[in-house]
């Protein structure tokens, strides 16, 4: 018996997620939403934790080990539950694709948890990173701003390459994860994308809605409105990097093989991990 499906039986799975999706009440993308941005935001905070007081003569790997870290928030999602909005920019466009929802379902489900995931990362930003005084004094003050800083400063066209970048790779981890069929394999298929991801220093916008707002908390010289257009660009990156280079190629590829009796395995109202 396979481990793991095939990326045919994936792409059914993920349209199958897709559909659940766009049906889904507000109530629950809210809730599930919150939670999801609530798990990326302690998964930056932990990175923070770890990295910000290391010697600069470590060099990059002090990049690596924050890097290695931050996974931990996606394998909150994956394997708890959670609505993710950079996820879905994969899994409803898939369903799409396939006929099986409209274009407004996809807007509909990304409005909802995108507002989810966004209160989610400024309540840890706040009640943990200000509130709890978890970021407030250096050298975790000090690495907060200066990221935040980067990423605001950060060219509005780079920030929507980088957000490509970001999100191929990040769905590549929700895709992985959906083939594996036991926990062991879906913490490892999320770990080294979002490793990697993370220590290239790709733009996620779920991420910096954490980031960037946590540095205003602390004073930084950054404008909300200097944040809304880092995650505009962020956004569209994201878009594009799930959606054109997972959801479309994927679909593509394997449409003719993907049917839904294919999965072999429960539908995504019936599995928990289905919810990313």
């Amino acid at each position: 018996m396979n481990q793991f499906l095939t990326p045919a039986q994936v792409t059914q799975f993920t349209s199958d997620a897709g559909v659940q999706k766009a049906k889904s009440s507000i109530g629950k993308l809210l809730v599930l939403g919150f939670l999801a941005g609530a798990f990326i935001a302690l998964g930056f905070l932990v990175d923070l934790r770890i990295t910000a007081g290391l010697p600069k003569a470590w060099g990059t790997l002090k990049l690596f080990l924050g890097a290695a870290v931050f996974p931990v928030g996606l394998m909150f999602v994956v394997i708890a539950g959670g609505e993710l909005l950079t996820g879905n920019m994969m899994s409803l466009p898939l369903a799409w694709h396939q006929r099986r929802i409209r274009f407004g379902g996809i807007l509909y489900n990304w409005f909802w948890v995108l507002i989810g995931n966004l209160i989610g990362s400024l309540f840890v930003a706040y009640v943990f990173g200000i509130g709890a005084h978890l970021l407030t004094e250096a050298p975790w003050s000090t690495a907060t701003i200066a990221l935040a800083t980067d990423k605001v400063t950060l060219p509005f066209g780079a920030t929507i390459l980088s957000g490509i970048g970001c999100n191929w790779l990040v769905c590549l981890a929700v895709w992985m994860a959906y083939a594996a069929k036991d926990i062991i394999g879906k913490i490892f298929a999320i770990w080294f994308p979002i490793m990697t991801f993370v220590a290239i220093g790709f733009q996620h916008v779920v991420a910096n809605m954490f980031i960037i707002p946590a540095a205003i908390f602390l004073g930084a010289p950054i404008s909300w409105g200097q944040a809304i257009v880092e995650w505009i660009g962020a956004f569209i990156g994201n878009a594009i990097g799930g959606w054109l280079f997972v959801a479309t190629a994927y679909w593509y590829a394997y449409h003719k093989e993907a049917k839904q009796s294919e999965s072999g395995i429960s539908t995504p109202s019936e599995t928990a991990n289905a919810r990313l």
